[in-house]
């Protein structure tokens, strides 16, 4: 596979392919948005299950490749562009779903969870590692940030992991499928700004070993020094509680 220049890494392993469509589209969809569809193998899955499969594809070769494959199904819309510059929304209501370039998929992930309600569901194959992190809970090894800033913005699971050998060049790391369904989980909290909000818990892991205190002390002074939870450290802090903090910084 001489496209390496991308980190590609291409499933072909049949069960899997059908795993990932079905959780996408567990009844047929009307609209599948497929990020990633390389050489199209979940492309045909899903056409399967939608009515409509628009494919964003950022390797110009394999879009066009893609295309002529399937020139004659009017279901398939190719699209050649960058999952991380186009506006994924622009279709309307859709599922999103893909297997996402381990070096882009955190950010991609970021920009599908902005869109709230005009996801219908998220699906995405992933570096484990990374998955791991997504679906965290407080006090686990992998909590943290990311942990925080995903689960704010959809319910989220770790639905199955992929061994290398599904893969063709086979990457160097496991992977896993993940399913998100947004969530408003912001206004349910009282938070007016999420931006501003995900500052403050990036600021209360600025130092993951340390304690509220010591990170926030800084920006915030003496405004955290009688808070109850002051002494614990981030990774012990759950999402209801972060928000419960940043309200006391705003109101």
């Amino acid at each position: 596979m001489a496209r390496q220049k991308l980190g590609q890494h291409f499933l072909i392993r049949g069960t899997v392919l059908e795993r990932i469509a079905r959780a996408a589209c567990p009844e047929r969809e009307p609209l599948a948005v497929e990020i990633g569809p390389g050489r199209g193998a979940l492309t045909t899955h899903l056409l399967a299950r939608a009515d409509r499969v628009v494919a964003i594809e950022i390797d110009r070769y394999l879009a066009q490749k893609l295309a002529q494959t399937y020139c004659g199904d009017a279901r398939l819309e190719v699209v050649e562009a960058n999952a991380l510059e186009i506006d994924l929304g622009q279709w309307g209501p859709a599922v999103i779903t893909g297997n996402l370039p381990y070096y882009a998929a955190t950010a991609i992930m970021e920009r599908v969870m902005a869109l709230g309600p005009t996801v219908r569901r998220g699906v995405f194959l992933m570096q484990k590692e990374v998955a791991q992190r997504i679906v965290a809970s407080p006090g686990s090894r992998d909590y943290g940030y990311l942990s925080v800033s995903m689960q704010l913005s959809a319910d989220i699971e770790l639905l199955f992991e992929v061994p290398p050998a599904a893969f063709h060049p086979p990457p160097k790391v496991d992977s896993a499928v993940v399913r998100f369904q947004p969530h408003n989980r912001a206004a349910e909290m009282g938070i007016a700004s999420r931006p501003d909000f995900l500052r403050f818990v990036s600021l209360c892991f600025r130092q993951k070993r340390k304690t509220l205190r010591n990170n926030l002390a800084a920006h915030y002074g003496a405004a955290v020094d009688h808070w109850p939870e002051v002494n614990l450290r981030a990774e012990q802090i759950g999402l209801p509680m972060f928000a419960a903090m940043y309200r006391r910084l705003v109101t």
